[in-house]
């Protein structure tokens, strides 16, 4: 029952941020920027019983991601500014976040290992 609950709200958020950004488009990427997928998944690892433990590993995982994530929308922005077809910024920006996540990852166990 949490999981068809689960992708029927996160398909209604979706739905509700692409029609948003549709006709603003700024206002639509604000509220994309906001770490909704995050906060849900916070909120239901609680209802399902999760310790603090588990949600701050998660919260810790996340933020782990987000210069990653920064990079990835940054290569696809600038892609797409320099009038680079869609589907192509976004797979420069998917190999950009996998080669940020690999540098990321050798430099946090060079100087935290």
């Amino acid at each position: 029952m949490y999981l068809l609950i689960k992708i029927a709200s996160s398909a209604a958020i979706i739905g509700i941020v692409t029609e948003l950004a549709r006709r603003f488009p700024v206002y639509g990427g604000l509220i994309s920027a906001l770490p909704l997928i995050s906060i849900l998944s916070i909120i239901w690892l609680s209802v399902q019983g999760e310790s603090t433990k588990t949600i701050s590993e998660f919260t810790g995982g996340v933020l782990a991601g987000l210069p990653a994530t920064i990079a990835m929308l940054l290569i696809i922005f600038m892609s797409l500014k320099h009038s680079v077809h869609l589907s192509v910024a976004i797979l420069f920006g998917i190999l950009g976040w996998g080669f940020f996540l690999t540098i990321q990852k050798y430099f946090s166990e060079l100087f935290f290992s």
